[in-house]
């Protein structure tokens, strides 16, 4: 029993893009414009359109000290604005060289982030009549996207100017605005024109999903991570829920134009289901239009379940069954999922999910859009079914590794507030330790690795053979085992049941090293963090089981993750609790002054004041009680 080969609730993050960056003295001298022919790469996706020009070593030489004289440049003022306008005017002379140049393109789009509007509809212009080569040039389209989302900083900036001032642009009778706009619009008609291509060229598809996200004033986290990190298609899948979108302000033709570009799936809608490129473009969509324009959004998922539904019928039931076990439309289903209305999810599960569903935990593809199911579910009369069909299989799917299935149900308990006890009882008999009853309360080691109890402890137990009673010295002397990811969204889901009681039990049975390693796990340090937050643990409760941590509280603020739950614990801690973990840091204080996050705690517990000024810290911590208990009261009112 444990992790699958994917774990459905991390996003897949990648690292920062980027390649090495040479450095260089402050220069202002201006860049050769070396011209020449630069063949794409074998093999690439880039059309073989006219040759693009060469960026010669001095010019990149320049941009290069450009960029760091701007980085050192002083204060928003005249002389950095006349600095960047200057070096913008370069950029826009060398626009497509730059673009599509490894080296080039990478401090390109790190200019781009200091550029005003009216700088960047110049270098916009100046790439419009290469846009096909630079969106599908593997450098090209960081450049692109970078340029696409200045927007939210700079509709935002314009906005409060145009307020104060009427501006124009030199060479027209239009403002920066209605260039701007002009300029995206403009990308989004040669986008829809041939948007079956861009779609599916893999660097253009990077395009599409940026000018959906800008088109609808909404920006999600998923594809910036993307941006900055993996390109590839075949990245670790990210659940969208964990997504935080950005919402900005846009004019109101761009969300005409978000139909009219959205509209273009429905015409090779068997194309965006199938093809693992372009799929990511009608996944994207399908975010946006959610949020944005719900009915067309609906109608969208309807032409994507129709489409499925008419093609061959599997041998077991609905032909759908045969596109949830596909790797590609199967991720186009499972955000299809999360957006469908509730009474369309219920209509979807009893067409055909239902009968269906322990075989779907079982496949090592299906069961992730299983999961994205048990994520949408918000209503008692789709749960009740669900947990009925899949409540009896749950100990083979833990052994089967799709833990993410059992993670994902308990959470749709916890979400609906039904079935909280039968799941309960229903795990701790999957890790063995619901009889006999004393081993209840060994549950929170067994949950937090996702291990059954004789796999935890070592037991050698028949198959048969009555269970041998819990062994408290035994428990007491092993070390906690390593906390997993879901193992620790498991404990966090079951601490916000209406009755969390035995996970509590068996976490005030820890001892203090066990509840130590629990705080400074990177997963399990979220686990104490539920104890602290939820409204169903009582304050009594929480101090049983803050108390083992007494003695620990210095490892606990030496340490990167422990320190982040000792500031928690302290937050909420009243005057004589503070006060007792004040005094037992202030036995090391030395110590933890020199530590990199131990002095961040004794700032925040102020503890040179608790040592030296002891009257003084009582009257300021008594102050900041004081304001606390009035915040509450106003928030609970």
């Amino acid at each position: 029993m444990g992790l699958g080969p994917r774990s459905p609730h991390r996003a897949g993050r990648g690292v920062p893009a980027g390649g090495k960056r040479g450095r260089g003295a402050k220069g202002s001298g201006r860049p050769p414009p070396g011209r020449g022919h630069c063949p794409p790469a074998e093999g690439s996706s880039e059309p073989a359109l006219a040759a693009h020009p060469h960026l010669s070593p001095e010019a990149l030489g320049y941009f290069r000290r450009a960029l760091s004289a701007l980085k050192e440049a002083p204060e928003p003022g005249a002389e950095r604005e006349l600095m960047v306008h200057n070096v913008l005017k370069e950029v826009e002379a060398q626009a497509l060289a730059l673009a599509t140049n490894r080296t080039g393109s990478e401090i390109m789009q790190e200019l781009l982030g200091f550029s005003p509007l009216k700088s960047l509809c110049r270098i916009w212009a100046a790439l419009r009549p290469s846009l096909r080569l630079v969106a599908c040039h593997r450098c090209g389209v960081h450049v692109l996207q970078s340029a696409l989302l200045q927007l939210p900083r700079l509709l935002g900036s314009l906005a409060e100017k145009e307020e104060e001032e009427d501006v124009e642009e030199e060479d027209g009778k239009d403002g920066p605005l209605e260039n701007l706009e002009e300029l995206v619009l403009g990308l989004a008609s040669e986008v829809c024109d041939d948007f079956l291509f861009y779609c599916g060229d893999t660097h253009g598809s990077f395009v599409v999903r940026t000018l959906l996200q800008v088109l609808g004033g909404t920006l999600l986290e998923s594809e910036r991570a993307r941006h900055r990190g993996s390109q590839s298609p075949d990245t670790q899948r990210a659940p969208a829920r964990e997504c935080k979108p950005t919402d900005f302000e846009v004019p109101k033709t761009f969300l005409n134009h978000l139909q009219d570009l959205s509209s273009c799936f429905l015409k090779d809608i068997a194309v965006f289901i199938t093809d693992k490129i372009s799929s990511f473009c009608l996944q994207v969509a399908l975010q946006i239009l959610h949020r944005k324009l719900p009915q067309f959004c609906a109608h969208l998922c309807s032409a994507v379940i129709s489409y499925l539904s008419s093609r061959n019928s599997s041998a077991d039931g609905s032909p759908l069954l045969l596109f949830l076990r596909d790797q590609t439309s199967s991720r186009l289903l499972e955000q299809v999922l999360l957006v469908l209305e509730p009474l369309r999810l219920q209509s979807l599960f009893e067409d055909h999910f239902q009968g269906q569903l322990q075989a779907l935990a079982a496949h090592p593809i299906a069961n992730f859009p299983l999961q994205r199911l048990l994520d949408a579910i918000t209503t008692r009369e789709l749960l009740s079914p669900v947990f009925e069909e899949l409540s009896p299989a749950l100990e083979a799917v833990l052994a089967q590794g799709h833990s993410g299935v059992v993670i994902a149900l308990v959470g749709a308990c916890r979400r609906v507030g039904a079935h909280q006890a039968q799941v309960l009882q229903l795990l701790l008999e999957a890790f063995h330790c619901a009889e006999p009853s004393s081993r209840q309360v060994a549950c929170v080691p067994l949950f937090a690795t996702l291990m059954a109890y004789e796999v935890y402890y070592g037991l050698l137990e028949e198959e048969g053979v009555v269970p041998t009673e819990h062994q408290v010295e035994m428990a007491m002397a092993q070390a906690l085992g390593e906390v997993t990811v879901l193992g620790s969204l498991l404990l966090q889901h079951l601490l916000h049941f209406s009755s969390p009681g035995i996970i509590l039990q068996s976490l005030g049975a820890l001892t203090g090293p066990q509840l130590l390693t629990l705080a400074q796990s990177p997963a399990g340090s979220h686990v104490l963090d539920a104890v602290l937050t939820s409204p169903s643990v009582t304050r009594k409760q929480r101090r049983r089981v803050l108390k083992t941590l007494k003695g620990q509280y210095v490892a606990l603020a030496c340490s990167r993750h422990g320190s982040r739950v000792l500031d928690a614990i302290w937050s909420g801690a009243a005057l004589g609790a503070r006060k007792e973990i004040a005094a037992e840091l202030g036995e090391r204080d030395q110590e933890l002054i020199r530590d990199p996050f131990g002095h961040h705690v004794a700032r925040n517990v102020a503890l040179t004041t608790f040592l030296k000024r002891r009257e003084a810290w009582e009257q300021q911590q008594g102050a900041v009680a004081k304001r606390r208990r009035a915040l509450n009261s106003i928030l609970e009112d």
